[in-house]
């Protein structure tokens, strides 16, 4: 008999996932490497997504709404609860904000931001105390990868 995964196996393969969506934002639409996944408590996933903001001239195309999106879709509702998201790089304020209206339970990101991260880097806007929605928020799983993955992209652009 085989042991169930742990929370940190399952981690890790959800943020894997997102990583091999992060490198189809750039190999397929030349966008900037960022993926994401929505998954259930279960661990079914709802939805997934990359950057998509300049392939469709749609500045909310982040990889996060596009996950949540497909998600919402999946589920034929807006919220998301009992659902962690994985993305590879810390979300703006824009995602964040669209975490907390999804009313995501948790979320997993990769790699910090330094410009723009609005969990923590630069601003802080999940679990706010004045906000009505709280959620879990990790960090840490595959952030080197992420970090070069997306390093990579941005020396290539220079």
């Amino acid at each position: 008999m085989t042991a169930a995964p742990n929370r940190q196996d399952i981690d890790e393969r959800w943020m894997r996932h997102a990583l091999a969506l992060a490198e189809r934002a750039q190999h397929e639409d030349d966008e900037i490497p960022v993926g994401a996944v929505v998954v259930d408590a279960g661990g079914l996933l709802l939805g997934e997504g990359w950057n998509r903001n300049i392939t469709e001239a749609d500045p909310s195309a982040h990889a996060e709404i596009v996950a949540m999106r497909n998600a919402g879709k999946h589920l034929r509702n807006h919220r998301l609860a009992g659902c962690t998201l994985y993305v590879t790089l810390e979300p703006c304020a824009m995602c964040a904000g669209a975490m907390i209206h999804a009313r995501l339970d948790r979320m997993v990101f990769a790699t910090a931001d330094p410009k723009a991260g609005a969990c923590g880097s630069v601003l802080s806007v999940l679990n706010h105390p004045h906000l009505n929605h709280q959620m879990v928020l990790e960090q840490g799983i595959a952030t080197e990868e992420s970090a070069e993955l997306l390093r990579a992209f941005f020396r290539a652009r220079r």
